[in-house]
């Protein structure tokens, strides 16, 4: 998790109600962020019920087939994204491949993924769907049906949050949830 309270945003492992979080089972994808993007907690989704941002920057999902060394900083293509509504909040995960990954040229969008990597973005969505319930937490939901949306809309989440992202850092916006901007 990235403490984006803290100076410098260090990566940390993510704390909950005072203790130490643990996943119930693997993830089996690599698992970070677009640098510089934030889900605006102000900015309401009207095609998703109004719905406001999660006040981190975007999740990623790599579904290459390397693991990738924790921090390390990689070029991915983004393929998809799903709209995860996690505790009344917008949580998008962008589904990507590093581009150094030997199926990177084969996969371009959502139905690329589908005939290279078969189930998987399914996989990627129950994984997310169901990863709180061991906790006793409700199942997470998903906007848009469950749809993984395509190339061209990703794209256009990656530059709302990075357009919110820029405000925020340039004053524009005020940071009232007081996040770390060095």
């Amino acid at each position: 998790e990235v403490a984006t309270d803290e100076v410098g945003t260090p990566i940390k492992q993510d704390i909950k109600k005072g203790k130490l979080r643990f996943y119930p089972y693997n993830i089996n994808w690599n698992y970070g962020l677009l640098p510089q993007t934030w889900e605006d907690p102000a900015h309401k989704n009207a095609e998703l019920d109004g719905v406001a941002g999660d006040n981190d920057p975007v999740d990623v999902v790599e579904i290459g087939s390397a693991t990738l060394s924790m921090g390390g900083v990689y070029k991915v293509k983004p393929l998809g994204v799903l709209a995860m509504i996690d505790d009344g909040e917008l949580d998008w995960k962008v589904i990507a491949i590093n581009m150094d990954d030997p199926k990177a040229k084969l996969v371009n969008d959502v139905a690329d993924v589908e005939k290279e990597f078969p189930g998987e973005i399914q996989k990627i969505l129950e994984w997310f769907r169901d990863y709180k319930i061991p906790d006793g937490k409700p199942a997470n939901k998903f906007g848009y049906d469950n749809e993984c949306k395509n190339h061209a809309f990703t794209m256009h989440v990656v530059k709302e949050t990075h357009e919110a992202y820029v405000s925020l850092k340039s004053g524009l916006r005020a940071n009232d949830e007081e996040l770390s901007l060095i």
